[in-house]
């Protein structure tokens, strides 16, 4: 044994000669590993963080129509209350009835009718040339523009398959000019429920949405 060799040392720690045996704590590769995975840990936290709060500032790359669709709270269409449609009454249209056939006596007998139903009754007669002898139809009801969606759909509940038409008058009053096909007024009873149908509140469409 060397001097040089600490007592109770020996072996491959036996100090001989010029060389010295290198004496290393055991490496703490452990402590090392859990050093890293602590260091990715942190990071991450420190990412997600990040992008949370670009999430708060941007809304989160999402349009509000796009969440709102997402989240089911698109609007959809539902009827709101209803709303009754705005027409004359009989009482408040003057009829002009033209008989365009040659059968005699149409002309009179529909006004007569048409007063009873609480019309008002203007010019009795044969249909001017423009007419005559040329509607093949039941009948044709003439009036102005203004008339379309007014005067005439109120009358036309008294003609069954009668073609509405307009022209440039001035004034109010609206045409009925009786053709081939036409036989009688329609039913009082049928003409009535069909001026109820055509008068009645209609529901309108409106986009709701549901609560979010």
């Amino acid at each position: 044994m060397s001097m040089l060799t600490p007592p109770g040392m020996g072996g491959q720690y036996r100090i001989t000669g010029d060389k010295f045996p290198r004496m290393r704590p055991p490496r703490r590769r452990g402590r090392f590993v859990f050093i890293v995975v602590a260091g990715v840990a942190v990071l991450g936290v420190l990412g997600w963080g990040t992008l949370q709060l670009i999430d708060v500032f941007t809304g989160g790359g999402r349009t509000a129509s796009a969440a709102s669709v997402k989240s089911g709270c698109a609007g959809k269409a539902s009827p709101s209350p209803t709303v009754a449609a705005v027409l004359p009454k009989p009482g408040q249209i003057t009829v002009n009835v033209f008989n365009a056939t040659a059968r005699s006596g149409l002309a009179k007998g529909t006004a007569d009718e048409l007063k009873k139903r609480g019309f008002k009754i203007g010019e009795v007669g044969n249909a001017a040339k423009e007419y005559d002898k040329k509607v093949t139809g039941s009948a044709v009801l003439l009036g102005p523009l203004s008339s379309l969606k007014s005067a005439l759909p109120v009358l036309g509940t008294q003609v069954g398959g009668a073609e509405l038409r307009t022209d440039a008058r001035k004034g109010a009053d609206v045409d009925l000019i009786i053709g081939d096909a036409f036989k009688t007024l329609d039913k009082k009873a049928s003409a009535d429920q069909a001026l109820t149908a055509l008068t009645a509140p209609q529901p309108a469409a409106t986009a709701s949405k549901k609560p979010c």
